[in-house]
C-alpha cells in the first residue's frame, strides 16, 4: 500500500459519486464495511411504482490490491484510482471475466 490509505481513497472516490442524484425517488447511498473492506454506491428507492435496487459500484480490497467487482458509472473508476497515485498493477477488474484480465493493463488477480 506503499504510502497511499486505499480504504480513504476508495471512500473519497465514491463519494464523490454519490452526489450523482439520479431521480427524485430514489437516493444514492454509501455502504463502507471498513473492517472486511467492502464499498458500494446504491441506488434505492421507486420510480413509476417500480422498485429500484442497484448497485452502483462495487469495490473490495483484497490481498492489497484494489477489486472492481461493479462499475456502472461513465467514468472509469479504474481511471480515478490510476490518477490518485494506484499503480496498475494493484487494480484488478474483477467485473472482467478471469481469462480476459491478461489483456488489459491491470493486475489479474
Amino acid at each position: 500500500m506503499e504510502g497511499i490509505n486505499y480504504c480513504q481513497l476508495i471512500q473519497n472516490i465514491l463519494a464523490n459519486h454519490s452526489a450523482n442524484d439520479f431521480t427524485n425517488e430514489t437516493e444514492i447511498q454509501l455502504l463502507f464495511d471498513t473492517e472486511r473492506h467492502h464499498y458500494q454506491v446504491l441506488n434505492i428507492g421507486w420510480e413509476d411504482q417500480k422498485r429500484v435496487f442497484e448497485i452502483i459500484i462495487h469495490v473490495d480490497i483484497k490481498d492489497n490490491k484494489i477489486w472492481i467487482q461493479r462499475h456502472g458509472t461513465e467514468i472509469g473508476i479504474a481511471d480515478e484510482l490510476v490518477a490518485a497515485g494506484v499503480p496498475k498493477d494493484k487494480i484488478v477488474l474483477g467485473f472482467q471475466a478471469p481469462y480476459k484480465r491478461p489483456f488489459t493493463d491491470f493486475a489479474v488477480s
